[in-house]
């Protein structure tokens, strides 16, 4: 299964999922984890939908571009994100995961790797069993 990382750098989960301008891919199995392509949507941050905030359907549509270029990944790790736009996630079948401060992609990996192997909740269960 894919899983996208928010990232400013393409080595730490770091940023905000709007403000992303980039995201790294990994590819997950059973077995291992291997990088895939970073996707880019901005050089640096994502002023296309900053800009747009608080601009209705403007903004929202520029959000629903993003999720859809996300859409084959089944897990988006994140520092933040807002209601409306976890909730387009979880629509398409994606997890959003928070992490509470800046974190290396590879340690992320190695415990959701660990989380997969060991107990995985229902949620992550299903989503691996789908690929």
């Amino acid at each position: 299964m894919k899983i996208a990382f928010a990232t400013t750098d393409g080595i730490n989960v770091d940023e905000h999922f709007g403000r992303a301008g980039m995201f790294a891919i990994y590819e997950l199995t059973s077995d291992s984890y291997k990088f895939i392509e970073l996707r880019k949507f901005a050089d640096g941050r994502d002023a296309a939908i900053e800009d747009t905030k608080g601009m209705g359907d403007m903004h929202d549509d520029m959000v629903q571009g993003k999720v859809a270029k996300l859409a084959d990944c089944k897990i988006v790790y994140l520092t933040e994100i807002g209601g409306p736009s976890a909730a387009r996630l979880v629509k398409k079948g994606m997890m959003p995961i928070k992490v509470k401060e800046a974190v290396p992609i590879e340690e992320s990996l190695q415990k959701l790797h660990e989380t997969i192997k060991k107990s995985p909740p229902p949620w992550l269960k299903k989503a691996v069993n789908s690929e």
